[in-house]
């Protein structure tokens, strides 16, 4: 390397190769033209302002833009171009930052209103030795607001010799009056093809021999910023000593370990936890950071899920041939859903473990999870074995794409979520679709462990009682729709019917029955039927059981007779420890088949259960 035997203070490449013309510069052609056209056609703004990431060019196109208003040519004759000499006395001047008609300004570091005012001081006065006087204002957005209160005016009207030029990284930060005063340039990153060719010109003039992977590794980590690509390349080339292999770039980038990340998550969708929790605690016994292990598993999911989309993704430069042919084969076996389910959960986990005060077990909660939902099936899945029934012996398989179920005490266990308990599952299988007027039945199924509190009824609208009153229950209907909520309660849990015929009522006592209930219970009637009703409360006949007595054998005797029908075997066989909690009617009437006239081998009609 004959760059680095020489006298002379050793330059970084980012200095070393700093573009001094447009020809040079790299990646923003519509820029240039743009330029070139405002000088051609004399429509040169007074104040520009250009935006994009670190390290793509704005400072270093300001300063050419500098140099190319103020070159006067070889001869001394030439006038504003986009094409700089680089003989002249301004463009050598403006080179070495020494013009003193030229003023570079960081607003990181002189972001007050006195900054400005010591600037606009010396716009009044002529260039002294170029044609315009250049101001370059550094990360411009970093400016407090009295400083760009200060500059509005100027700006907006400044002297025909002054030019602004404001490079930021954070162009939104940057108020709109400032903005609208400027013409505005939007450097873009620079693709990773015209970077790995930019820097393989910078190896052949360095003497480094590079391989042309180990360049495309150091061009995707650069993401698009020159100066970072550039601050790779040295360090690649201090590491391989003038030699540099992409397996030297991969080690240095900290990509070496790809082929065990393809492992992992190959264990977590298979469920193997223990043997994954044993290759996450070797990488951080070797230094991976857990953070960046996680991040690696997301960059791993989303070109997986990439490959099921693009085929095209498969030329990704961090993988080398071997790990794209696995990575194929796993994306063939794992479904859209559970890609997506998988990078949100470590989407999730990254947060987590960013944010942990011990972020290897926060990792290692983040892979249980994981590995403990790659047996869940997929809803689509899910519906599909509900509707063919149990296969070989009645337990879910795993649709995942993985192998085996987790290894734990519940593995095996189509009900078990990541946090050890079991899960409540709610589902419905739709028939044929009916009409808005066809009464509809809900069945709901729940696990032993995780019960859902029972639903409030919906009040019904209060209506005029026309129909003679039958039995308790429309005693009962009667009080809802009254909203005499107290008294309904005590009727529904504490009458047993003796006699009840048209005005009268007699019935025995439950226990916990108040003494006047049936004076308080002949009032309401009266008052609500208008009619003559006796309500008589006995001790010495034993009555029928209460309304919700009642209810509860009925509601137990239909769940029983559910529990026979040949869809519900079928969930039960898929998921053993789900139990029918309640049936609910939709609509506003339904005729639910009797119990005892429901057989195992019934089919499902509209209007029995959905």
């Amino acid at each position: 390397m004959t760059s680095n035997q020489t006298n002379s203070p050793y330059r970084v490449l980012a200095r070393k190769y700093r573009p001094s013309n447009f020809d040079e510069l790299i990646g923003h052609e519509a820029m240039v033209k743009t330029l070139s056209n405002a000088l051609e056609a004399g429509r040169l703004a007074h104040a520009f302002v250009l935006t994009g990431t670190r390290g793509i060019g704005k400072t270093t196109t300001a300063r050419i833009m500098a140099r190319g208003l103020n070159c006067t040519g070889p001869d001394g004759s030439g006038g504003p171009t986009v094409t700089p000499c680089g003989v002249c006395p301004n463009c050598v001047a403006i080179a070495e930052d020494r013009h003193q008609d030229v003023m570079e300004m960081d607003a990181a570091s002189r972001t007050g209103v006195d900054d400005i005012r010591e600037l606009i001081d010396g716009v009044r006065y002529l260039p002294v030795a170029a044609r315009f006087k250049i101001y370059i204002i550094d990360e411009v957005h970093m400016l407090s607001k009295n400083a760009f209160n200060a500059l509005l005016k100027t700006l907006e009207e400044p002297p025909e010799h002054v030019k602004f030029i404001f490079a930021t990284t954070e162009i939104r930060k940057i108020p709109v009056t400032v903005l609208s005063r400027c013409q505005r340039f939007d450097l873009k990153r620079v693709d990773g093809d015209t970077l790995a060719a930019y820097f393989a010109t910078i190896a052949e003039k360095e003497q480094a021999e590079i391989e042309e992977d180990a360049l495309a590794l150091i061009a995707r980590a650069a993401e698009g910023s020159v100066r970072d690509g550039l601050s790779l390349l040295d360090q690649a080339i201090a590491h391989g000593d003038g030699k540099v292999t992409a397996l030297q770039v991969r080690d240095m980038l900290g990509l070496a370990d790809r082929t065990r990340i393809l492992d992992l998550l190959g264990l977590l969708m298979e469920g193997d936890i223990k043997a994954a929790l044993a290759l996450l605690r070797g990488q951080y016994d070797s230094g991976a950071d857990p953070v960046v292990i996680i991040q690696d598993l997301l960059e791993l999911t989303h070109w997986l899920t990439s490959l099921k989309v693009t085929p095209e993704a498969a030329n990704n430069i961090a993988m080398a041939g071997g790990e794209i042919s696995r990575g194929e084969e796993m994306a063939k076996k794992l479904s859209m859903p559970v890609l997506a389910r998988t990078w949100q959960m470590l989407l999730k986990g990254l947060e987590e473990v960013s944010r942990a005060p011990m972020p290897l077990a926060a990792a290692e909660m983040v892979l249980v999870r994981l590995a403990y939902v790659s047996e869940m099936p997929t809803p689509n899945d899910l519906a599909r074995q509900v509707a063919d029934g149990p296969k070989g012996g009645g337990m879910a398989p795993s649709v995942n794409g993985g192998g085996r179920p987790p290894s734990g005490p519940q593995a095996g266990s189509s009900m078990t979520s990541s946090g050890g308990r079991g899960a409540a599952l709610a589902l419905s299988a739709s028939p044929a679709p009916q009409s808005d007027t066809e009464p509809r039945a809900h069945l709901s199924l729940v696990s032993d462990n995780d019960r859902l509190p029972e639903a409030e009824p919906v009040k019904a609208e209060p209506i005029i009682q026309k129909e003679p009153l039958q039995s308790l229950e429309d005693v009962v209907d009667l009080l809802t729709e009254r909203q005499d909520i107290k008294l309904k309660g005590e009727v529904l849990n504490f009458l047993r019917p003796v006699t009840f015929e048209q005005g009268l009522i007699e019935f025995s006592p439950a226990a916990g029955a108040a003494s006047d209930l049936a004076n308080r219970l002949g009032k309401r009637l009266r008052e609500i039927t208008g009619d003559s009703w006796e309500v008589r409360m006995t001790a010495q006949a034993e009555g029928a059981p209460t309304v919700a007595e009642k209810r509860q054998s009925d509601k137990a005797a239909e769940i029983a007779a559910l529990e026979r029908h040949p869809m519900v075997q079928n969930i039960k066989s898929l998921f053993p420890a789900a139990t029918i909690r309640e049936v609910r009617h939709l609509g506003p009437s339904l005729d639910i088949m009797h119990p005892d006239d429901i057989s195992g081998d019934d089919e499902i009609e509209d209007g029995d259960i959905l």
